[in-house]
């Protein structure tokens, strides 16, 4: 179990966030479908494919997640205390200490063919709003408030937790996302 100031970790998945919208603006909107569309030179995901992905993990979480904020009371707590799966699951999502690959699960693994511009148009509006919820969970308290996880719906985790595993999660498939744009990339 890891403390956080919770002030310090909302900031910075906030920065994160907002890098994340900023490349999708600058980096895939306004793409034609068949670059956001083309299959990454390893057999991998299109670009379109991995920000599908995202959307389907925002179609469950966001609503849960605001749901869960509006309901709880504003409470002005400094801290945040992680719990040892939330910390797996976003060391094991995050790209910089979760280096397998993993086998997307039933109900997230995206087509072949997307409509780009609309696939890009969700992601950056799912970001938007989980901007949201992360200044609205700074009047909250993160330990309290629990949150179903999409695989196994009877384990809750915290929301500081699920906010740190989005946002890894995010980071992840938008470098994997990134790749695709030059063969030779750094991402």
């Amino acid at each position: 179990m890891k403390n956080f100031n919770k002030k310090a970790l909302l900031q910075r998945l906030d920065d994160q966030v907002e890098q994340h919208i900023a490349d999708a603006v600058a980096l895939f909107q306004n793409r034609d479908d068949e670059f956001l569309n083309r299959p990454s030179v390893n057999g991998g995901w299109s670009i379109a494919q991995c920000l599908d992905h995202l959307n389907s993990y925002g179609h469950y979480y966001l609503p849960r997640m605001r749901e869960k904020l509006r309901a709880a009371p504003s409470m002005e707590k400094d801290d945040f205390t992680s719990t040892w799966l939330g910390a797996y699951f976003t060391r094991m999502m995050d790209p910089e200490t979760g280096k397998g690959k993993f086998k997307a699960f039933k109900g997230h693994i995206p087509p072949a063919h997307l409509d780009s511009a609309a696939v890009v148009s969700e992601f950056i509006r799912q970001r938007e709003e989980l901007l949201y919820l992360l200044r609205e969970g700074a009047r909250k308290d993160l330990d309290a408030i629990r949150i179903p996880i999409s695989i196994l719906p009877f384990i809750r985790m915290k929301m500081g937790d699920v906010f740190q595993f989005i946002v890894a999660h995010d980071e992840r498939h938008m470098r994997q996302a990134k790749r695709n744009l030059v063969p030779e990339s750094i991402y």
